[in-house]
């Protein structure tokens, strides 16, 4: 089916669609304005959380970012909570998918409309799309019909990127429990196959194709190969429940890396970001032989499991994604504060027991739910850790210089 006519089988006009913040019906207290490293900005008037930096760090344009909310917070149409200006209800303007899937959708048609004549630049507008579609379907709430409509959009710009940037893209398909799970698997040019890959374990706001600057930036220049993986609940893997075996499908991807020509099994580094990072520690007690490290970037592997506190301080859309992904859509705190206690890898028996694997922890400044507690725990889990500090502001800047050192000891740990 050709990619421009593909929105218009997608999007039909429709105001019956569940609009995203009712997804998930908790009795919450409004929690104050906060800023979380690497989630964002959390702000009274709006739902979702406004992660500028990272937005702008994957390749968005913030004078376009401006433009879009700009749109959203002028709409007259009806919203599902009149002080939350991201509400609107429907697929029609001011509503949040509606506004960055049309946005995505111009960056679209500028890429067909140049790839012929400038290949490398259709590329990159191809990214622009993609990470306007990804945006569009954040936070990728179990049971949001139109993100996952917009998904697809996503997904398919990126596929269409690859055709035309200086890297490779493989869609791989792993038996796992349950039916048969897509990784993405990156593919640098330096260097010759098998790769030394990296096992990317991704947040639980995050789709696969956020991670592309990561493996841009930092380990294609290093000849190393990334494979994607979603986590239970979101992307490729929303058919799965996540239960406290957060590493259920990873582990069985893991296992059946030998069997995949482009990458060398031997030389493999687990890769968790947020919620991923509980991922890739279990996977280090667990598989010790298959890995060669264990690298993590705000961990979320103990502390906000079991403190109150931290729960408390979470805005509530980050709250929600949670007990969204467990699939408690209707529920109350004390009830999630109870479910999640079960998966903290302290509590679980796993941190605080000396793994053999080395573990690379990269910790915020001021980060509401990953303290430095957290890193503390996990490089001291093993005799060759390393925790990497960085300062919250300048974070784009900040958070380059602690990849750059997170990727010199994946490299060490790879060699």
């Amino acid at each position: 089916m050709p990619q421009d006519n593909l929105s218009e089988v997608l999007f039909k006009p429709s105001f019956k669609q569940p609009e995203t913040s009712t997804l998930v019906k908790r009795s919450v207290p409004m929690t104050d304005s906060a800023h979380i490293s690497l989630d964002g900005q959390n702000q009274p008037n709006w739902y979702r959380m406004m992660n500028k930096p990272l937005w702008a760090w994957r390749g968005v344009d913030l004078l376009e970012v401006e433009d879009v909310l700009a749109r959203i917070a002028a709409s007259g149409n009806e919203r599902t909570s009149d002080h939350l200006l991201d509400t609107v209800v429907g697929y029609r303007s001011g509503n949040w998918i509606y506004e960055w899937a049309t946005e995505g959708m111009r960056w679209q048609k500028a890429a067909l409309d140049i790839a012929a004549s400038d290949p490398d630049k259709a590329g990159d507008l191809w990214l622009k799309a993609c990470n306007l579609f990804s945006i569009a379907s954040y936070p990728h709430l179990r049971g949001d019909l139109l993100a996952q409509q917009v998904e697809l959009l996503a997904d398919r710009a990126y596929r269409e990127a690859a055709n035309y940037l200086p890297y490779q893209l493989k869609s791989l398909e792993f038996k796992v429990d349950g039916g048969t799970l897509t990784g993405f698997l990156h593919l640098p040019q330096a260097g010759n196959a098998p790769y030394p890959t990296v096992l990317m374990c991704g947040g639980l706001d995050n789709l696969q194709n956020d991670y592309y600057q990561l493996f841009r930036q930092y380990l294609a220049p290093k000849g190393i190969a990334m494979l994607c993986v979603d986590l239970p609940s979101i992307g490729f893997s929303s058919k799965w429940t996540l239960t406290e075996d957060t590493s259920l499908l990873h582990r069985q991807v893991l296992n059946q890396l030998n069997q995949v020509a482009w990458i060398d099994d031997q030389r493999v580094v687990a890769l968790g970001v947020r919620f991923g990072a509980n991922v890739a520690v279990r996977l280090g007690y667990l598989e010790t032989r298959r890995l060669r490290g264990v690298a993590c970037v705000g961990a979320i592997v103990h502390e906000m499991f079991v403190n109150r506190e931290i729960q408390r301080l979470m805005p509530a859309m980050y709250r929600d994604i949670i007990a969204s992904r467990l699939k408690m859509d209707s529920t109350s705190d004390n009830s999630l504060y109870i479910e999640l206690g079960r998966y903290s890898l302290k509590t679980q028996g796993l941190l605080g027991r000396r793994c053999p694997v080395p573990m690379c922890a990269v910790s915020f400044e001021k980060d509401v739910i990953s303290p430095i507690s957290e890193s503390k725990l996990i490089s001291t889990s093993t005799n060759d850790g390393k925790l990497i500090n960085v300062a919250s502001t300048p974070l784009v800047s900040n958070l380059n210089r602690g990849l750059e050192q997170l990727t010199a000891w994946i490299e060490q740990k790879l060699c």
